[in-house]
């Protein structure tokens, strides 16, 4: 056996061939294109080696390049797998000039085989049964005579060709007459090649095939025949074997037929046999010989449980194959689906970009050459995976491909899963009754929404978002206006986890391929449904093939869309929330563009993991509907830092006292604002920096008034989670919705509130949402701004230092967080090792309704769901954990 083998090809093959070179200890060698500098089979080899360029033609194709990768790795032989130079007679050629081992058939055969003319005397002259055809014709008059004897329709081939290309079905004369140019023009400009012939074509027909191995000496078996007659513009998608209702003596003399070709001429290596088989006759015709290992070998291996690749090792290093095992009949029924990344809704074409989301299913073969994060070329064939099922019987590996198929996920791009999902459920396929052109009566479908014009800032969230990642500097992204969002999926009757879209002042126009029933909320704009205006805030019913137009929103700023079982985009980092910025999330981690397909779920698959629809879909009163204007009152919560420590009280009450308007440059990462300019307790802000708003680290909260320097923003969904910025407010989470309504030009007018209040205005809100009714809180005192014992009204609590201790200040930030401060302003990394005994205390306690802990150099931020630990009963437990802690 070699001890070290080349890999003459690329993506899920590659993989594939690897895996066998590792089982048998060999050492493989991988060659990439510029393209592919990140594929899987790169990242497998033992040895990668780059050739450059990114076009097959600069890269893969070049036998040059492909030769000096194998003297420079030491490699004894090339295994071309399928495609590329696998059937290259130069290339073969050129290997063996070399003293390279060609891992498949003689340079002979392969070239005498590619030509399809010399392939049909090889086969007629081995018995092999033959269409009515011709030899390479020298004009059209020649070929006019000719299918006149044969007798039409007739197919019109390159006798170069290969994978469907210069092949034409001729109904009559006037059809082949159109084709006979365009035919020779295919063969010349792929395959160097004009050379023509013809065929009785076979109406109805299907594809059969037989794979043979030889030992190049006259030896030869069939290891099997296989059915691919679902093809589409003669391109394979579904194979299987054994080939349903074959007769045995059928199966018998069609196996014996390839045989006799393979001895015919001492075939080496594997290599497959193609028939036509006439269904009505029970009889088969060559079709022509593959001289490599083809895409569809895996269904042979599980039927035998033969290595395929292994076998053609042995044979091209000279090694004993194991022939009464190769002779062994096959045992039960195996499928292979081919999965490309191609768009069935848009005549099949290929969908390159980077896949978010890839799962497959345990318990069957994969052969695939991506994962989640992989990016799909455009210069190269389309396909990405192949799917495998192997059982006793057909309608067990039918059976097992169906439930294969429902747990397989593929994300980010379109892709021919939901393709593959429909035609192998079709009657004709489970019955086994399909021939070549049987797709060609398939129209596809697929539960999928098409972008055509996708509005402003556009993107799929979730609720409530990304959390438990702060600490990092993940924001939760999400809903800015979550109350309409939750109101959406509501009234679809969705679960409260479904995914929906969110729209930023102009809304998208969207083409539904399937039924769905759809509601729209948010900020009120223009919406029609094939033309024709649709109302919102209830249940709207979509045909397949209708459009929805939104138009630019009049009042409020965001608009939402719910769709009855949610948008299905993987889950990252526990959310399916898009955040643009950081790339992940949601839709290819983007905001939508043009001409992209949004998936929407299906609960009954198992690869869903979107919770399924919760209640009937349901209206929402029109009284229940929230305001949008352009004055915006927003209750907030006093802190984390206020007067006299960092504001001066008259900047306080200024604050309070004013419209802040809404400035232009306001987006998901916060809300600018124009207002007076605040006054400051401090000259400056000491080693924190030259302003007066500048402090170490702040934990930042969402909602968080952050002034940078004099200028106030509202820190949101996408914004960051720590800085070196003041914060003298906090808005209440059931008030954070209205952020997300404001526009460039709206006032603020901030009012505070208690943390009671908070809470109560959050159960009414939660009541409303689940059960469509309002409920009505109990009105709170305005709080107090004024100092307390503890020095600033923001201030929860305080601990004076001790010899052993440092100092602690709790600061109110907002309704769901606290922010722990140690020691004084100046920075001192000891205090860190306190911040770190704190957050061990409290993991430890592991007290419900504390979710996360953010920290800074000499602060902490606990983010707590006040719910189930109000602010009063957690400070008690902050208290009581800082005496534990000593010193």
């Amino acid at each position: 056996m070699f001890t070290t083998v080349l890999i003459a090809n690329r993506g899920e093959i590659a993989c594939r061939a690897i895996r066998t070179l590792k089982r048998l200890g060999v050492k493989s060698v991988a060659v990439y294109s510029d393209t592919d500098r990140n594929a899987q089979h790169v990242k497998q080899a033992d040895i990668a080696i780059a050739l450059g360029g990114d076009k097959a033609s600069d890269s893969y194709l070049r036998i040059d390049k492909i030769l000096a990768a194998a003297q420079q790795s030491g490699a004894q032989a090339i295994w071309p797998g399928y495609g590329f130079l696998s059937e290259s007679q130069p290339f073969a050629e050129a290997c063996e000039a070399a003293g390279i081992a060609f891992v498949g058939p003689t340079a002979q055969q392969i070239g005498e085989f590619g030509l399809k003319h010399r392939a049909r005397e090889l086969a007629a002259s081995a018995g092999v049964p033959m269409t009515p055809g011709t030899p390479l014709l020298a004009s059209l008059e020649e070929a006019m005579q000719a299918a006149d004897k044969i007798g039409y329709p007739v197919m019109l081939k390159s006798t170069a060709g290969g994978g469907g290309i210069g092949l034409t079905r001729c109904a009559d004369a006037g059809a082949l007459a159109s084709a006979w140019e365009s035919v020779r023009r295919l063969g010349e400009q792929f395959f160097s090649d004009a050379g023509v012939f013809l065929e009785r074509c076979i109406d109805r027909a299907r594809h059969v095939e037989v794979q043979i191995f030889g030992d190049g000496n006259g030896t030869v078996v069939a290891l099997g025949e296989r059915d691919c007659s679902l093809q589409r513009r003669n391109q394979k998608v579904v194979e299987e074997t054994p080939a349903p209702g074959l007769s045995p003596a059928t199966r018998d003399a069609l196996l014996a037929s390839a045989v006799r070709l393979g001895e015919r001429v001492n075939y080496r290596s594997a290599g497959t046999v193609e028939y036509i088989y006439d269904v009505d006759q029970q009889a088969f015709y060559f079709l022509e010989v593959n001289t490599r290992l083809q895409v569809e070998h895996p269904v042979t291996e599980c039927v035998t449980g033969l290595d395929l690749v292994e076998c053609m090792l042995q044979v091209a290093a000279g090694d004993a194959v194991d022939w009464s095992r190769l002779q062994q009949a096959p045992q039960g029924a195996a499928i292979e689906v081919r999965l490309y990344a191609e768009d069935p809704l848009k005549n099949f074409q290929p969908s390159p970009g980077l896949l978010t989301g890839v799962t497959f299913p345990d318990g069957v073969r994969v052969d695939s050459g991506i994962e989640t994060g992989s990016e799909v070329s455009s210069f190269y064939d389309p396909m990405i995976a192949k799917l495998i099922v192997h059982a006793d019987t057909r309608d067990a590996a039918l059976e097992k491909l169906r439930h294969a198929l429902d747990a397989t996920q593929l994300h980010g791009i379109a892709t021919n899963l939901d393709y593959l999902r429909q035609i192998t459920a079709s009657d004709a396929f489970r019955s086994g009754n399909v021939w070549t052109r049987y797709l060609d009566s398939v129209v596809p479908a697929s539960s999928v929404v098409e972008v055509l014009q996708p509005g402003t800032f556009s993107s799929v969230q979730d609720y409530p978002g990304r959390l438990g990642y702060w600490d990092i500097g993940v924001p939760p992204s999400g809903p800015m206006d979550d109350f309409a969002f939750r109101l959406a999926n509501r009234i679809v009757g969705n679960h409260d986890a479904a995914a929906g879209l969110e729209f930023t002042l102009q809304g998208p126009t969207l083409r539904f391929h399937c039924d769905a029933i759809v509601a729209l909320t948010g900020a009120d704009c223009d919406a029609t449904l094939e033309g024709e205006p649709v109302s919102t805030w209830q249940p709207l019913a979509v045909k397949a093939g209708e459009t929805l137009a939104l138009g630019r929103a009049r009042t409020g700023c965001r608009s939402y869309l719910a769709v009855r079982n949610g948008f299905d985009v993987p889950a990252y980092l526990g959310s399916r929330s898009t955040f643009s910025l950081g790339q992940f999330g949601g839709h290819a981690g983007r905001t939508l563009r043009v001409a992209d397909m949004l998936a929407i779920s299906q609960p009954e698959r198992a690869a869903c993991t979107t919770p399924a629809p919760v209640s009937d879909p349901q209206p929402l009163d029109a009284a229940l509907i929230p305001h949008y204007g352009s004055e915006w009152r927003i209750g907030v919560l006093y802190g984390p830092h206020g007067a006299p420590d960092f504001f001066t009280q008259a900047a306080i009450d200024a604050f309070f006292a004013s419209d802040w308007q809404v400035h232009y440059n306001s987006n998901r990462l916060g809300v600018r604002l124009v207002g007076p300019k605040p006054t400051w307790t401090r000259a400056n802000g000491g080693e924190a920096g030259l302003h007066p708003s500048n402090v170490h680290d702040c934990e930042y909260a969402i909602g968080a008034v952050n002034f940078t320097g004099d200028f106030p923003v509202i820190l949101t969904h996408d914004g960051p989670s720590l800085g070196g910025f003041v914060c003298p407010v906090t808005i209440a989470k059931a008030e954070l919705w209205k952020v997300g309504q404001v526009k460039p030009g709206d006032t603020i007018r901030f009012h505070p509130i208690t943390a009671d209040d908070a809470l109560a205005r959050e159960k009414a809100q939660m009541h409303l949402i689940e059960a469509l009714r309002p409920e009505h809180p109990p009105t709170f005192a305005v709080p107090s701004l004024a100092e307390t014992a503890h020095g600033s009204a923001t201030i929860l609590a305080a601990l004076e230092a001790t010899a052993s201790t440092p100092k602690v200040v709790y600061r109110q930030a907002g309704d769901k967080y606290v922010l722990i401060e140690y020691g004084d302003n100046v920075l001192d990394l000891a205090l860190r090792l306190r911040v770190h005994l704190l957050m061990n205390a409290l993991t430890a306690q592991a007290e419900p309704g504390v979710e996360e802990l953010s920290p800074g150099v000499r602060s902490l931020q606990v983010r707590y769901d006040s719910r189930i630990i109000n602010q009063s009963r957690l400070m008690s437990l902050l208290l009581a954990l800082e005496a534990t802690l000593g010193d």
